[in-house]
C-alpha cells in the first residue's frame, strides 16, 4: 500500500484511522490500532474530563505511535477538554457535530492538527476556510450519528472531493478492504473505521453488545430521531419505542423522554441490548467473528493488495 496524503499529514503506515466512537474508543482500542499501523483516536465523547486524562496518560504508556483525540463540539464541558487537550501535549484532534470554525485556530496555536467530520460539499468548503488540514465524510450508512442529508458514502465522496482539494477520509460502511480500495478510487486519501473496530476483541464495548452485533443481519440497523441528531440504532425494544412514537408524530420532548438518560452507555457500555441504544453501522452484517486489531488491519491491507492487483 503506497504512502498518501492522509500517511504523510500523521506520520502513519497504512491510511486507516479508527473511529473515535463513544463507549468503544479507549485506550486498548486506540493504541491496539496505532501500534498495528493506522491510527486510532480515543473517543472523548463518553468520557469524563478526569477519565480522559486518564486514558490519554495510558496511551502514551501504550503505545509510541501517533495517536489522537476525537471531540464532539456539542460536549457538555468542552472547555475543560480543550484545556485537558493542550496541556496534555495531543498532537492530532478529530472535532464533529459542529462549526469546524469552533476550535481550529485554537488548536493550530497548540501544534494540534485538525480534522473536521462533515456530511455534504458545504461543510467541506466551510472546512476549507477553518483551515483544518483534513477532512472526514461520512455517509448514512455509519453507525450513531449521522447527516442529515442521507447520502451514501459512494455518493458522498466524489461530491466532496470534487469541492475541496484538502486531505479527504471516507468513512460509513467501510469494512474490507476491497472497500477501502472504492473509496480511494473516488478520491479519498484513506479511511476512517468504526464498526469494525467496535466489535473487536480491543473494543471497551460491553461483551453483550458485541455479541449482539455478530447476529445482526442486513436490515437490522435503521436511521432514526431525526428530530433530534439522525442516529443508525439496531432494532431492539427501545426502538420499537421510537418508532412507534416517531410513527404518531411525537415530537424531540417526547423522543428525549423514550430514550432517557445514558442511552448508548446503557446500550453499548453495560450491554443492556433491549432497553439500550445500540449504535452499529450497516457494515456489521458481515461480521461474524470477534477479532484482534491487528489481525483486522492485516486482513484491510492484505484484501486491498488483493483487490487492486486483481484490477490491475
Amino acid at each position: 500500500m503506497k504512502a498518501t496524503k492522509i500517511t504523510e499529514l500523521f506520520g502513519i503506515k497504512y491510511p486507516i484511522i479508527a473511529g473515535g466512537m463513544v463507549w468503544c474508543s479507549g485506550w486498548r482500542l486506540a493504541s491496539a490500532v496505532s501500534n498495528a499501523g493506522g491510527l486510532g483516536l480515543l473517543g472523548a465523547g463518553s468520557m469524563h474530563p478526569e477519565t480522559l486524562a486518564e486514558h490519554i496518560d495510558k496511551m502514551n504508556a501504550a503505545t509510541d505511535k501517533p495517536w489522537g483525540v476525537n471531540l464532539p463540539l456539542m460536549y457538555p464541558e468542552l472547555d475543560k477538554i480543550v484545556e485537558l487537550i493542550i496541556s496534555k501535549g495531543v498532537k492530532i484532534v478529530f472535532t464533529s457535530a459542529g462549526s469546524p470554525a469552533k476550535l481550529t485556530s485554537r488548536f493550530h496555536e497548540a501544534g494540534i492538527k485538525v480534522v473536521h467530520v462533515i456530511a455534504n460539499s458545504k461543510f467541506a468548503r466551510k472546512c476549507e476556510e477553518a483551515g483544518v488540514d483534513a477532512i472526514v465524510a461520512e455517509g448514512f450508512e455509519a453507525g450513531g450519528h449521522n447527516g442529515r442529508e442521507e447520502l451514501t458514502t459512494m455518493t458522498l465522496i466524489p461530491q466532496i472531493r470534487k469541492a475541496t482539494s484538502l486531505p479527504l477520509l471516507a468513512a460509513g460502511g467501510i469494512a474490507s478492504g476491497e472497500a477501502m480500495l472504492a473509496a480511494m478510487a473516488l478520491g479519498a486519501d484513506g479511511v476512517q473505521i468504526g464498526t469494525l473496530f467496535a466489535v473487536s476483541e480491543e473494543s471497551s464495548a460491553s461483551d453483550a453488545f458485541k455479541q449482539q452485533c455478530l447476529n445482526i443481519g442486513e436490515g437490522d440497523t435503521i436511521l432514526a430521531l431525526k428530530k433530534l441528531a439522525p442516529t443508525r440504532l439496531v432494532k431492539n425494544a427501545l426502538y420499537d419505542r421510537i418508532k412507534e412514537a416517531e410513527d404518531r408524530g411525537a415530537d424531540a420532548d417526547e423522543l428525549r423522554t423514550i430514550l432517557g438518560t445514558n442511552a448508548a452507555k446503557r446500550g453499548i457500555f453495560e450491554g443492556d441490548i433491549e432497553n439500550g441504544e445500540m449504535e452499529i453501522g450497516q457494515a456489521v452484517a458481515g461480521i461474524k467473528e470477534l477479532k484482534s486489531v491487528s489481525k483486522i488491519v492485516n486482513e484491510l491491507v492484505e484484501r486491498y493488495n488483493q483487490a487492486l492487483d486483481k484490477l490491475r
